[in-house]
């Protein structure tokens, strides 16, 4: 049975990564992932033209994700129950399948990420996400508590440099500290006034 197109494309950007992690973005050339992943060079070529595209096309999920994420935000009452939840949700995309090391490489690769599109969108895209957590708290320090907050989780992947800590500790240490920012936000909006009881001393009044 062939492989589907999507397949394919998945473990072009899957051999690609490895090699970038192993040798560098520089150092790697296409005709190696070829090689690796045992295609012509013209059979990877129908799925990606450069290395920019395939990471452009790491970037582009992470956006996928983010808008994601940011819609659901926006859809929800403006509490502290609703941004610890964002944030645990943001972390799960973090800490689930090859983003780890795709956040390594985009850690590493700055200068490649600011010469593509999509890796010029990420930062628009972060202080979208950034300005869903804070709702409720417009205030300069809220904005930068929730972008922190947001930096706490992927920024455990190369900020926490304790040899052998699991990636379920990193998460637990990056959530403490997201939580320790979040706490610090706005209020939870007030709940509506109830109606006022009606004056039954004025009943009856000619």
């Amino acid at each position: 049975m062939r492989e589907s197109t999507g397949g394919t494309r998945e473990r072009i950007k899957a051999v690609a990564l490895e090699l970038f992690t192993e040798q560098g973005y520089e150092k790697t050339s296409l005709r190696e992932i070829a090689e690796r992943l045992n295609v012509t060079k013209a059979a990877l070529y129908y799925h990606f033209k450069s290395k920019d595209d395939i990471v452009a096309s790491f970037v582009e999920d992470r956006l996928v994700q983010i808008d994601a994420l940011t819609a659901w935000a926006e859809s929800q009452p403006a509490t502290l129950d609703t941004r610890r939840e964002l944030v645990s949700r943001y972390a799960d995309t973090m800490f689930s399948g090859e983003m780890p090391s795709v956040m390594r490489f985009f850690e590493q690769n700055q200068t490649v990420l600011k010469s593509l599109t999509a890796g010029q969108q990420m930062r628009g895209r972060m202080m979208k996400l950034a300005d869903a957590l804070c709702r409720g708290d417009d205030s300069p320090a809220a904005q930068l508590r929730a972008t922190l907050s947001l930096f706490a989780v992927h920024g455990s992947w190369f900020a926490l440099r304790a040899p052998h800590i699991s990636d379920d500790e990193r998460r637990k240490i990056a959530l403490e500290v997201a939580d320790e920012l979040l706490a610090a936000l706005g209020p939870d909006p007030a709940p509506p006034a109830p109606p006022a009881p009606p004056d039954v001393g004025a009943t009856g009044r000619s």
